[in-house]
């Protein structure tokens, strides 16, 4: 196993994504996008190592009727949505069963919409490096997602950022993004939960709280008069 590895949970990761991002790039007014819920706390650390803007995209995997861990498919914010046709041709998996499992998670994702962003409009993304975290990259169906979801907000580069993901993952979210930043890429891969000593569910509470940090410390130093980048 890779000698970063195993991560003692998702903030130790984000430290650890976060210093690697800061020693290696330099970027003009970066903005940090989580994948909720497991790339929050991963994303926040990054945020606070860049120094930089920090938000949500909500992203929905859509998992196999039998094994919901098992990626068919994404769905992210605005209607975009990517499916795993090799995975889905090999599984059988029918075109309503498809739309069955796409539907219920359409209805969570606009849940979780409502409660992560309220009526908080997404920050201006437009001629800007957007960096999109995740606690971890294992089919890539979600980032896939939110890869393409962006596309319409005219950045001026994606960048993927993540503490550890399966090498072949990687190769193919690198023909989509501008740039994949992940630490450790073990082999052979495994679950990301495998690669953390703490990786218990991160829920919609804790998700709320790190968002409210956020922007309640980006008022303070606003009001104090610090230099800090707008969305």
């Amino acid at each position: 196993m890779n000698a970063s590895l195993p991560y003692r949970n998702r903030v130790a990761a984000g430290r650890a994504l976060g210093q690697q991002l800061k020693i290696s790039h330099r970027w003009r007014n970066p903005l940090v996008l989580a994948l909720p819920r497991g790339g929050v706390p991963v994303a926040a650390e990054v945020a606070s190592a860049l120094d930089c803007d920090f938000d949500v995209l909500v992203v929905r995997k859509i998992g196999l009727p039998w094994q919901p861990e098992l990626a068919m498919g994404a769905i992210a914010s605005g209607g975009t949505c990517i499916r795993n046709a090799p995975l889905i041709r090999a599984a059988g998996v029918t075109d309503d069963e498809f739309l069955h499992a796409a539907h219920a998670e359409r209805e969570e994702l606009r849940r979780r919409e409502r409660r992560y962003r309220g009526s908080r409009p997404l920050p201006a993304m437009a001629g800007r490096t957007v960096i999109l975290v995740d606690d971890g990259l294992a089919t890539g169906s979600t980032m896939q997602a939110a890869i393409a979801a962006l596309r319409s907000f005219h950045p001026a580069e994606v960048i993927v950022a993540a503490p550890v993901g399966a090498a072949d993952t990687v190769t193919m979210l690198e023909a989509l993004a501008e740039e994949v930043v992940c630490i450790a890429t073990p082999e052979p891969f495994h679950a990301v939960g495998a690669y953390y000593d703490d990786f218990s569910p991160t829920r919609d509470d804790e998700v709320e709280s790190i968002i409210a940090k956020f922007f309640a410390k980006k008022s303070q130093k606003m009001l104090a008069g610090a230099p800090y980048h707008e969305a």
